[in-house]
């Protein structure tokens, strides 16, 4: 671990970020260079303290899951995220279609959407990131392990996953998770983490199997649908994606037309927040109350 590199490298991206380019407001009295140090902590999830000392020199050595959080909120390429690896004295994360440091291209454009929800997925159906509003529609997904991370797993182990969606249309978004993962698994190949997903679905669900053997392939995300919240019913909304170039990564961004009941309700959801939602009971957090919205 180089102390010095790891601190100087740290404060140069920091003040080179401007607080708009995390969707953050700069306030009138700001007088900070760049971000504030509380303000990468809180993006990295960490307390300012730790960061400060990463700084200053005196930290311990970040662990790789902390590394991924720091490279997250710096809002760095692959190329930095690495060289941040090398030089904290870990290994550089192996290269893969899934992988989960988001595209900064597209953390830009999710920085920038406060007022409608928008989450970043993999292409094995990880949370990678969401903003408030989507913590609002469909939970804090962020407590999730191992292969419960994928919406996939989740939606053919968990019968809870699916009250989200009206019961009409579980058919259609069970065939569409199942194409979107035969899309990952060819390009990333049987002993990936796709393979990986698929042995254990196929043991763990009769309905995947049978799915599984159609081959059907495709990166599908409905152009509308419906969804179920639990305070506020079912709520009908437009769904965009944008891609990155080698189609790893999604944003997927819910809207509403104006002046319709579901616009109206995405209104109301903003004032919601999670001050009532909780979990279902398979969730990451089963029973407990969900802090208020935020990132």
């Amino acid at each position: 671990m180089d102390r010095a590199t790891l601190a100087d490298f740290l404060r140069r991206h920091r003040e080179a970020l401007q607080p708009e380019d995390v969707g953050l407001s700069a306030g009138a009295r700001r007088r900070a260079r760049g971000l504030r140090r509380e303000e990468v902590a809180a993006l990295a999830v960490m307390s300012t303290d730790y960061y400060t000392r990463l700084e200053q020199q005196r930290g311990p050595q970040p662990s790789a899951q902390m590394l991924a959080s720091l490279a997250r909120a710096l809002r760095l390429t692959i190329d930095e995220r690495d060289y941040l690896f090398q030089i904290a004295g870990h290994n550089a994360p192996a290269s893969m279609p899934a992988a989960t440091h988001v595209a900064p291209a597209l953390l830009r454009v999710l920085d920038r959407l406060n007022d409608t929800p928008a989450l970043i997925l993999s292409a094995l159906g990880e949370t990678l990131v969401q903003n408030r509003m989507a913590e609002a529609l469909f939970g804090d997904r962020s407590g999730y392990s191992g292969l419960a991370r994928s919406e996939i797993y989740r939606w053919f182990t968990e019968p809870s996953e699916r009250l989200r969606y009206p019961e009409d249309d579980r058919d259609r978004q069970s065939r569409a998770l199942v194409a979107n993962l035969r899309a990952a698994h060819g390009s990333m190949g049987p002993q990936s983490r796709a393979g990986d997903l698929v042995r254990a679905l196929r043991k763990a669900s009769a309905e995947f199997a049978e799915l599984w053997e159609r081959h059907e392939v495709a990166k599908r995300f409905e152009d509308h649908k419906t969804l179920i919240h639990p305070e506020l019913g079912a709520i009908e909304l437009d769904c965009q994606v944008l891609f990155t170039e080698d189609q790893s990564q999604a944003l997927l961004v819910l809207t509403a037309p104006p002046r319709t009941e579901g616009y109206e309700k995405l209104r109301l959801l903003a004032v919601l927040g999670q001050q009532h939602f909780t979990e279902p009971e398979h969730g990451p957090s089963a029973g407990t109350p969900r802090r208020p919205a935020g990132r």
